[in-house]
């Protein structure tokens, strides 16, 4: 009888140890760099192209990623509070938010995968396509303009406002004159239908807009702007962008704060990778690293015909 209950014990603490052993492997096992579930905090501005992205990365690995559209305020506070944050920033990160990491024992990993820019539009119905820079910075210092009826934003916490503010060196958009909705989408709509207001996004809300918004796409002029202390007006074209002429160009960061080894880690060496950035030029941005293009030189050429 105690033989049969040795074996019994014997038995029962294998099992044990063999289930444990399997669910420590099946937890190991839940994320590598190619492989699992992760949640991207995107900046909304950029929304357009991160989908591409990850629409190709998913269909080439056994990964599943969840974007998530927020106003470049909510990313940073969700990048902080989540457990393994990843982000995607029309930025790099700032000394302090730096030090926050530093108290977690996390050395984000940085990836400038790409340069976008800030465009202003207007209504398709106003001949004059160019704006000075100079012009919408003294509009929203509250003084009057005789080319500029109103601006208008994305969400008030977005990066596009943070960005002109600060080029404004303002803390806050003034109360006359300037309006503030919740998407880009909203935005092209309202200029569309509004004459003499002056739309302000990210550039790729409009090199790849969804069908139902292309009839307002073509509603409005994208504008050449002149820098504050330039002479000549340039538009947000790829080759303007790439040559530093375009004076509202920004690069795009992914933060990755999960401090291990995990998708974040994949799909960032994805983006800036061959593919990657191959989605980022056919997008109408400005890829961190221009794809390679490949060039077979033949000593003879054959004229037979076959």
């Amino acid at each position: 009888m105690r033989k049969m209950n040795k074996v019994f014990v014997l038995v029962f603490v294998s099992f044990l140890f063999v289930m444990c052993n399997q669910k420590g492997q099946k937890i190991a096992n839940k994320e590598s760099i190619l492989k699992g579930s992760a949640t991207v905090f995107v900046d909304e501005t950029l929304f357009p192209i991160l989908e591409d992205q990850v629409d190709v990365f998913e269909s080439s690995y056994d990964a599943k990623i969840k974007l998530v559209s927020k106003s470049e305020s909510e990313i940073v506070l969700s990048l902080f509070n989540a457990k393994s944050g990843i982000a995607v920033l029309t930025r790099n990160l700032t000394d302090e938010e730096n030090k926050i990491f530093s108290q977690k024992k996390i050395t984000p990993k940085i990836t400038k995968f790409a340069t976008d820019a800030i465009v202003f539009i207007s209504n398709k119905s106003n001949n004059d396509t160019l704006i000075d820079l100079k012009e919408v910075v003294e509009f929203m210092q509250g003084k009057t303009s005789s080319k500029i009826k109103g601006l208008v934003f994305d969400d008030p916490n977005s990066s596009t406002v943070h960005y002109m503010n600060s080029l404004a060196g303002i803390k806050s958009i003034p109360e006359k004159g300037v309006y503030s909705f919740k998407t880009n989408d909203e935005v092209i709509k309202f200029v569309a239908q509004n004459k003499g207001m002056i739309g302000v996004l990210g550039l790729n809300w409009l090199t790849q807009p969804m069908p139902e918004m292309q009839p307002f796409v073509d509603k409005v002029n994208v504008l050449s702007v002149k820098a504050i202390s330039g002479k000549k007006y340039y538009a947000p074209s790829q080759n303007n962008i790439a040559e530093a002429k375009y004076p509202l160009a920004r690069d795009l960061y992914i933060i990755n704060g999960q401090g291990y080894s995990g998708l974040g880690m994949g799909f960032a060496s994805f983006v800036a990778g061959d593919i990657g950035q191959r989605i980022i030029l056919k997008s109408g941005l400005m890829p961190a690293r221009v794809p390679g293009r490949k060039i077979i030189i033949r000593n003879e050429i054959s004229n037979e015909k076959k």
